[in-house]
């Protein structure tokens, strides 16, 4: 089954891309209707839209799908239900192809829907408590996003109609459209995993690695900026302010908290919220083919890092922490050369896929006229980001092998190396395929020497910074309270789990005992159910007394009957 659903992800990826490239260079686009409804002139239509950036986008998506699907045949192999798996993640995908190819707001929230259903079923797929907890953080965010959609709907109504295509640029400005840009912006925040909605993109590593290398590459978490990008026209100044605040605080977020993470899928998750901050900021900025560069080269080298990094970990026994691993490249040579290969595609090394977008966001952002405080954050970020990669490089492939003495750990396993292998000529000339087919015209970039410079400076002084701050191993952090404090408030990611999990919960949940304990084990039950039940009980006691002693009773009540009349009479 894994094999059929690869082949046909892939025949149908290569399709996608042809046409893309014929509709680039024949500024082609074509837009399918179908008339579903109409309620009081509303009318409701399935809609279609391709264009070169729908087709490109998905032809990326359905290839990393499909090279997904065929690496899971090992790694989830000795899975009983290993078909509904790969039906799930078909789902997945298909879900994320109507939202790409849907310029009408109702078809979006359902591929919208049917990421944050399936992917609820997939965080839960092990099922235990750990991934009960994430699916339910995962689902129930997402569903403020959906919540958004639908009220942006609602206020669509507004135009008689929901192909937003037809009136994103027209109405820039007016009323209705500000309303739901905004309720737009706060759906792309919750899926994208902006702040403040971020805790739950690390709590969906609980979900099976290949699902979280889809879905942190190519699917889920990238829907928000899609999104954004197709909506950016209508985006008005005080909206770009927000996002490139959001998005830069993000960032920078993300970066210094996956600086102080042990576990290897959470490093990777939190460097997925840091790019993901990335395109915001230079969407914000009104740069959104940039953005879109940047989600497609991204794609390609996180899907291959997580595989790298699931592979690692199908050959630890499902051990995640980067402690126990070291001197990894002696053992899976090929492996731990894709992952070098994918984190320095990360990092913006020269000529590698990430070098070409990400280089050339900030060399634009140089350009720009923009405050200090932004331009300061993009650059420390991006030394963080190379921080964390050569720190998770020390940890795993150069430090001490800290594992069990007796392993079986080897680069066996031949199917992984080959779904991995699909995507590794993509993360080295990737990049500057896409320059040379987004960009026909390319960028003029004139800056001075040392700005110029800039951008290699940052990455050389992270690299450094990342190599020497491991050499301390987990020691140097533990010294004293209150550098354990820190490192503890970084890598809970500012203690937002705390804020959108137990602030949320905590209060909601202590009310709710107290009510339980005052009115429904309280005053309502005293005088409610139990007090009926006690007065019925007292009540038919008195009646079985009555039957029981009936003779006894007769005379006595005729007794006092008589002793009644006597006194009346006499009185």
């Amino acid at each position: 089954m894994c094999l059929i659903y690869f082949v046909f992800f892939l025949f149908f990826s290569i399709v996608s891309f042809l046409v893309s490239l014929n509709f680039m260079v024949s500024e082609y686009m074509v837009l399918f209707e179908y008339e579903v409804l109409t309620v009081n002139s509303c009318s409701i239509m399935m809609t279609i839209l391709l264009d070169w950036m729908s087709l490109l986008f998905m032809s990326f998506v359905l290839f990393i799908s499909s090279m997904v699907i065929y690496y899971s045949e090992e790694y989830m192999e000795g899975d009983v239900y290993i078909n509904r798996f790969i039906m799930l993640v078909s789902m997945f995908v298909l879900s994320m192809m109507l939202l790409i190819i849907s310029p009408n707001i109702i078809s979006i929230l359902l591929g919208w829907d049917g990421l944050g259903l399936v992917s609820y079923a997939l965080v839960i797929y092990y099922q235990n408590v750990k991934s009960y907890n994430a699916g339910m953080i995962t689902a129930l965010t997402n569903r403020i996003g959906d919540v958004a959609l639908l009220m942006a709907i609602a206020w669509m109504m507004n135009y008689g109609g929901f192909n937003y295509i037809f009136y994103v640029d027209v109405f820039k400005g007016s009323e209705e459209m500000t309303y739901v840009m905004w309720l737009v912006l706060l759906a792309a925040l919750t899926k994208s995993a902006q702040i403040p909605f971020s805790s739950w993109l690390p709590a969906a590593m609980a979900a099976p690695t290949p699902v979280s290398s889809l879905v942190h590459s190519s699917t889920l978490v990238t829907a928000g900026v899609y999104l954004l990008i197709r909506f950016n026209f209508a985006l008005s100044e005080t909206m770009m302010f927000v996002l490139l605040f959001v998005g830069t605080m993000t960032m920078f977020m993300a970066g210094a908290g996956a600086n102080f993470e042990f576990d290897l899928k959470k490093i990777i998750a939190l460097s997925t919220l840091s790019q993901l901050g990335l395109m915001m900021g230079i969407l914000a900025l009104g740069e959104y083919k940039l953005a879109f560069f940047h989600l497609l080269t991204h794609a390609l080298f996180k899907a291959l890092l997580f595989m790298c990094a699931g592979c690692m970990i199908h050959n630890l026994g499902n051990c995640q922490d980067i402690r126990y691993m070291g001197g990894l490249v002696y053992q899976m040579p090929l492996t731990c050369c894709y992952f070098i290969i994918s984190n320095l595609a990360l990092c913006g090394i020269p000529f590698l896929a990430g070098f070409y977008s990400k280089d050339l966001i900030l060399e634009v952002l140089s350009m720009r006229y923009i405050n200090l405080f932004i331009y300061f954050i993009y650059y420390l970020s991006t030394g963080l980001t190379v921080c964390y990669t050569f720190r998770l490089i020390y940890y795993v492939l150069v430090g001490d092998f800290n594992y069990l003495s007796l392993n079986m750990i080897s680069d066996k396993g031949f199917i992984m190396l080959k779904g991995m292998s699909g995507l590794i000529l993509l993360v080295i000339t990737g990049g500057s395929m896409l320059m040379w087919l987004m960009f026909p015209t390319p960028y003029f970039v004139c800056l001075p020497s040392l700005m110029k410079m800039l951008t290699l400076l940052v990455i050389s002084m992270g690299a450094w910074l990342g190599f020497e701050l491991s050499k301390f191993s987990l020691s140097y952090s533990l010294k004293s309270m209150m550098c354990m404090k820190t490192s503890l408030f970084f890598s809970n990611m500012w203690n937002m789990p705390y804020v959108s999990t137990f602030g949320v919960n905590y209060y909601p949940l202590l009310i709710g005992g107290e009510i339980y304990k005052i009115v429904d084990q309280g005053w309502s039950e005293y005088y409610g159910s139990q007090n009926i039940f006690f007065r019925m009980s007292r009540f038919s006691i008195f009646l079985q007394f009555l039957y029981y002693n009936n003779l006894k009773v007769f005379m006595l009540l005729t007794s006092m009957w008589l002793m009644y009349m006597y006194l009346y009479l006499f009185i």
